[in-house]
């Protein structure tokens, strides 16, 4: 159902005359340049007619107003088209001309300008999009390299016997590098943001690198403020030199340490690298001798992790990318992955796969073989099947990532036996990833032999199968899971009785795979 608009608002207004109604007949108004004739008869009340602009001659006197030839020959200059510039369309520069006008207007400067020798608008939109795209790709608050999106990072396995190793055994073998200048490795064109998932979830937030503080909000406001407060003239091409903003807040490169301290403390940066506190190479390089003689002497890793950081952040602000950089993450990674640090361990890895896909050296290989058992540990299918798809044939013949996928294989068809004999000849330091699974897989192949064998079964096969080194530690093993109920010493042989705990240690599997913990998760 539709309405009809009322009376009152659907009647025209009239502007010269008034329409007839019912109640009275409206007259036309005579008009003539001496006098206005107006009618006898009254006119209804109507709304108000919309206000007329001052009288014709005031307006003419404001629209022609005697602008000066210098800015009137501006104009022309302006509009000439000798003097166009591709990409800027008229718009924008009447925009910009109006503005550039009015401004000298209200301040009355429009005959002290020396409008002869100001730069054209159009010159002025380029000169603030070549200004604009400097600062938003060199920002002058930082040097700093975002972090990373994550990818396999890697070494090369030794034929490795069946103990464990430590960090310090894979170092040793490494060459030293040249003392090369670290400009001359530094690569503008190599992007880590490509971050990682801005990738490590948890950094990037750091990555973002936005602080909730109201001072450090204000001071990155100023220095975006002070970046763009120059000016550049339009018959000089733009360099970065030419803002007016101060030396030190400039993105003039990689920064140049001055600092000649072996030592020094890790503190996150909130501000533009100072050269005075960060070590150029050959500093960093006598840095990274000494602390490898330390962690074999004093083993002490809250000292050694501080100082990799700081070894870590010098290398960032001065944008070196090296084998020696490499070299630098790797030994890091191995520290932290021997003391079970998963976070360190994975801010490693995230580095090492963008540098390893520079072909920079090092050893991605073992890395590789690494990412596989750490996804097996995490139960991460997804970014498994990815690492699975990027292996290239030859790669998956090297001997670590080759027992890698045999690890996987195995635990994917249940084979516990062929586990327990991977677990026993893990190449390099993959049996620190595969020990933080190793027990969870033990219940799932305990549950499996209590459906299997009925109604009992001697602990010494426990041991042999899941690779115990004694029977006393696969009881204590079963003892420490709540299951001393089930072991029996019948006639010198201890047994566990696999047709009571069968239903008890699959429970126990179900709340082992319930909640794995990926601290530092990339």
């Amino acid at each position: 159902m539709t309405s009809t608009a009322p009376y009152w608002g659907t009647a025209p207004i009239a502007t010269h005359h008034m329409q007839s109604t019912g109640a009275f007949t409206s007259v036309a108004v005579r008009r003539s340049f001496g006098q206005n004739h107006v009618s006898a008869v009254p006119a209804p009340p109507g709304p108000p007619a919309p206000q007329q602009a001052s009288s014709p001659s005031a307006a003419a006197a404001k629209a022609k107003r005697d602008w000066p030839a210098s800015v009137r020959h501006y104009v022309q200059r302006a509009f000439a088209s000798e003097n166009s510039i591709p990409g800027i369309n008229r718009e924008e520069m009447e925009t910009k001309l109006k503005q550039v006008i009015s401004d000298s207007a209200e301040s009355n400067t429009l005959l002290t300008v020396d409008w002869a020798n100001k730069p054209l608008p159009q010159h002025m939109i380029l000169d603030e999009r070549q200004q604009s795209t400097y600062l938003n790709q060199n920002p002058p608050w930082g040097n700093g390299v975002a972090p990373l999106s994550i990818y396999e990072t890697n070494q090369r396995s030794t034929d490795s016997p069946s103990k464990k190793r430590k960090s310090s055994d894979l170092d040793s073998s490494q060459d030293g590098l040249q003392n090369l200048p670290p400009w001359r490795f530094a690569n503008s064109h190599n992007v880590f943001e490509a971050r990682i998932t801005h990738p490590d979830k948890r950094q990037r937030n750091d990555l973002s690198g936005k602080s909730t503080s109201k001072s450090h909000q204000a001071k990155n406001k100023k220095r975006f403020e002070d970046g763009q407060a120059g000016y550049v003239s339009p018959k000089q091409p733009f360099t970065p030199s030419q803002l007016n903003t101060p030396p030190q807040e400039m993105d003039q490169g990689p920064v140049i340490g001055r600092c000649q301290d072996l030592e020094k403390k890790y503190f996150r940066l909130t501000s533009a690298p100072n050269p005075d506190t960060v070590r150029p190479l050959p500093v960093l390089e006598r840095t990274l001798d000494l602390l490898k003689r330390k962690w074999k002497k004093e083993n002490n890793y809250s000292y050694i992790c501080d100082q990799f950081k700081s070894l870590r952040q010098d290398l960032t602000v001065q944008h070196i990318k090296t084998e020696f950089t490499v070299n630098v993450y790797e030994i890091h990674a191995r520290i932290a992955l021997e003391r079970g640090d998963l976070g360190e361990y994975n801010q490693c890895q995230t580095q090492l796969r963008a540098l390893h896909s520079q072909h920079l050296g090092g050893h991605p290989e073992e890395f590789k073989a690494y990412r596989i058992l750490y996804f097996i540990h995490t139960c991460n299918r997804t970014d498994m099947n990815n690492a699975l798809a990027d292996l290239t044939p030859e790669e998956k013949k090297v001997p670590a990532i080759k027992h890698a996928l045999e690890t996987r294989s195995a635990l994917a068809l249940g084979n516990y036996h062929r586990f327990a004999q991977l677990y026993l000849s893990t190449p390099n330091m993959g049996a620190y990833l595969m020990d933080m699974f190793v027990g969870r897989e033990r219940l799932a192949a305990l549950s499996n032999m209590c459906l299997s064998y009925k109604p009992s079964i001697k602990l010494r096969f426990f041991t042999e199968e899941l690779g115990f080194e004694s029977d006393d530690e696969s009881a204590r093993f079963i003892c420490d899971h709540g299951g001393q109920a089930f072991l029996e010493d019948r006639e010198g042989e201890v047994l566990i009785l696999t047709g009571k705990a069968g239903r008890f240690f699959e429970a126990a599997r179900q709340a082992a795979f319930q909640k794995v913990d990926i601290k530092g998760q990339i």
